[in-house]
Order: C-alpha cells, then structure tokens, then sequence
C-alpha cells in the first residue's frame, strides 16, 4: 500500500454527550446520528466522490439495522448502504476499524463511521416466559459476554476485581476522576470542545441532575425547557468542576462491600453520537483538510473475569505492530469507563499518565457506549489539531443542527520534538495518537494515528 492509498480519518464530529433521562431523554439513537452524519457528509462533499459505506457502532438500539435507518434520516442518500457494528463498547471504535480495512484493501474509497448511543430510549427487553405460561420471567438487563460456567462479571465488581488485581487504591481513582472533571470544565469554559460538536435541536429539555432551573431556559445546567419549545443542546451536561478529591472520598463503594469503585470514580450512562470519514490521502490532499493517517490497529481478547485491562493488551498490539514503545505517543484517549480500568492499563503498558485524556474523559463527560469509541478519536483530533471547517466556512448548517463554529481547539500547537531522548522521559512524537478501549468479555480494541496535513 503506497502512502497515497494509506488510509486516513477526516472530519471528526459528535453531539454534546447527555446523561441519561436528561437533554436527549426523546431522542431516539438515529435523531441522535443524524445531525453528525449529515456534518461529515457536508465536510467531504467537495472531494466529488461518494459514499461508500456507512458502519455505525450501536450495543443497544431497538434491532432492524440502525445505520441504515440513521443514513436515511441524515440524507445521505437512497444509494447509500449501511451496516451496524456492536463490539459493545468498543462499537464505534471498530466501525471505524472496519471502514479502514476497507479502504486499505482498496474495497472503498470513502466510507462514513463511527457510533450512537441512545440509553434514554433504549428498549426493555424480557426473557421470554417459562412453558405453558404468559408471564415473562425477569427482565433482559444485558446480553452475556460469555458462556454460562464461564466468568461473566457485571462492570462495577469487575472494575473493583481489577483494582484490587492491581493494586489501585481508592485515592489514585478518586484523584483520576477529579482530574478528568477538572480538565473537561476547564476545557469546557475555554470553549475547547466547541469546534467538535454538532448542536442538536430538541423539543424542551432536562436539564442536569441535583438541580432545577428556571423553565424554559435552554442549555443550562439543571434547568427545564417547556415542551413544544424547541432548544438546542450543544454542551456536555454531566463535568462537575465541584467534583475534588475530598467530595469524591466521601462517596460509598457501589458495587463491593468494602470496594474502592464508587459512582463518584466512575462513567455516567450517558447518550450521545459521533462519525467521521475514512478515505485516502489523495482525497484528504483533495479537500485540503488535515488528518490523522492510520498507522496500525488491534483488536485482542483476554480473560472474561477482568474485562477492564483489555485495552492494555490491544495498545501493546498497535504499538509492537507500528515499532513504537508507548512512551513516544503524546496524546492518548482511553475509554474511562471506571478510573481503575485506565489505571491499571497505563500502569501495564507503562503510559505517562499526563498525555491520557488531557482534556477530561468518559468519567467526566459520560460515557454513551455505543457512540464512545468513535468519541474518543474526535477527541484526539481535537487534541491533535486536526478537526477541520464545513464546506470550507467558518460556519455551517445541516438537517437537525442550529449554526456550528468551527474553529479547533488543538492541545498542542506545536508538532517539534526533541532530537534525542534523556532521562526517563522518552522521545514523545507530537504527531502520534492512540485511542483504545476495554470491552467486556475480555477484548480490547485499539487504533495508532499520526497527524498529517
């Protein structure tokens, strides 16, 4: 594959991400797509070829292939196929995967991807009744990860499992968590998460739990919109800047009599959605846009009884493949689930914790499953400085959206880099970027960038 035909995302988009029962409560999972897949269709549309393929990430929408309904419903055309993707948390993650195995094998040359997530909507489903009665059993709280005789934990006692398999105490999640809200509200009023989101139209919303507001007031925290009113929703609801290391202590274990994972220390569920185009370099060339060109993916699979360090072995895998060490990677996005789960995979694979998640993850922002995969490499774009404007203005208009800025909010401007490595403190190429996640069951799901353009 010569570097031309190398693949390479584009135009990184998402919603703002809604706790559950709050600003999105209505929005089913394609209201939630759309208004993304229609952004990053209109990005692209000047390179004058179409769309391949659509592969979206979902774990639990209603069925009847969602991303086919989802492209429907972002215009992206009758001729244009889709397919839906669950790797459960790792969903949005592996569509991309796919898209990119697809361009790189010369299958495609522009696929849309990425994941949605709608827990607000989410059907209840029930095991059906036992024989000769009509009354179903229990409710289907989720499918199993793994066969019956086999270690099947739910995520809470898995993450506890974890940090008490590798010694992560209490202190170090609870000073994580904090940290993540404190870099996603400091971002947050910087305007740093702006240029990535795609404001969503909504008919009166819930605002953010612990408080009510003033009704009919859109956008802010805690308030309530009056029906039939339409708002938008362009911010995360659920970054608490009040959230310190000395609140968070004084939450309770909530999944283990004595545990150190607390709600406090942990995701929120969460709503949300986001896409971005996979091409080749010549398109990117084309459309004069930068991007993060693929340099190496892994999906592995471990032990079902600790589904938390799977993405550790995933991030070996891409960086054995690419013939990097971890410490030359300088922005990371890892799935924060749990904050024992990112401690643990960056104490395995020896991570510098500094370059994970620098402007707040999953704990602070939520974490809509399907949807956060995909999230985490528009968040690395962000970092990375390569989200790029719609249609080549500097503001823009698509089914389900109000006006969207886009100016990016890199990180790190800079992409120098020392010429020798000292000390403990390895070579760190500021044009890489690894995004990864753990899935349950035990897989781990990773992707390898550098940016160019």
């Amino acid at each position: 594959m010569t570097t031309a035909d190398a693949p390479v995302l584009l135009t990184p988009f998402r919603t703002a991400v809604g706790s559950i029962g709050r600003g999105f409560a209505t929005h089913t999972v394609d209201a939630l797509a759309a208004p993304v897949l229609a952004a990053v269709a209109q990005a692209v549309a000047g390179a004058g070829i179409p769309i391949d393929d659509l592969l979206l990430g979902n774990c639990l929408g209603p069925g009847g292939n969602i991303a086919r309904v989802s492209a429907l419903r972002a215009g992206l055309g009758l001729n244009v196929p889709a397919v839906t993707v669950d790797r459960q948390c790792g969903s949005g993650l592996d569509a991309v995967l796919q898209a990119v195995a697809r361009v790189a094998a010369g299958h495609a040359q522009l696929v849309l991807a990425g994941g949605a997530e709608s827990a607000s909507t989410a059907p209840w489903r029930y095991w059906p009744p036992e024989p000769g009665t009509d009354v179903p059993r229990h409710r289907y709280e989720r499918a199993p990860f793994a066969p019956v005789g086999m270690s099947d934990p739910e995520m809470g006692p898995a993450a506890d499992a974890l940090a008490a398999h590798y010694s992560i105490s209490r202190e170090r999640q609870d000073a994580w968590a904090a940290r993540s809200h404190h870099r996603a509200t400091r971002t947050q009023a910087s305007g740093g998460f702006v240029a990535e989101i795609v404001p969503v139209g909504v008919p009166g919303t819930l605002g953010t739990a612990g408080t009510l507001g003033t009704p009919g007031t859109p956008e802010t925290a805690g308030t309530l919109g009056t029906p039939g009113v339409n708002t938008t929703i362009a911010t995360d609801d659920r970054p608490r800047a009040a959230l310190t290391i000395t609140t968070l202590a004084r939450f309770p274990a909530a999944f283990t009599p004595g545990g150190t994972v607390t709600a406090g220390n942990s995701c929120g569920i969460s709503d949300g959605a986001a896409a971005l185009a996979v091409t080749t370099e010549t398109v990117r060339q084309r459309l004069g846009v930068p991007g993060l060109r693929v340099i190496a993916t892994a999906v592995t699979a471990g032990d079902s009884a600790l589904p938390g360090i799977g993405a550790a072995t995933a991030i070996q895998g891409v960086c054995q493949r690419a013939g990097v060490v971890p410490g030359e990677i300088a922005h990371v996005e890892i799935t924060e689930a749990f904050a024992a789960q990112v401690l643990a995979v960056t104490d395995v694979v020896g991570i510098d914790e500094d370059t994970v998640s620098s402007q707040g993850g999953a704990i602070a922002l939520g974490h809509p499953w399907g949807a956060s995969g995909a999230i985490l490499l528009v968040r690395l774009a962000a970092r990375m400085g390569t989200l790029s404007p719609l249609s080549g203005s500097d503001t823009a208009t698509y089914p389900g959206s109000t006006t969207h800025p886009t100016t990016p909010h890199p990180d790190n401007t800079a992409h120098t880099q020392p010429s020798e490595r000292s000390g403990l403190k390895q070579y760190r190429s500021r044009t890489l970027g690894l995004a990864a996640c753990s899935i349950g069951g035990g897989q781990g799901i990773a992707i390898l960038v550098e940016r160019v353009g």
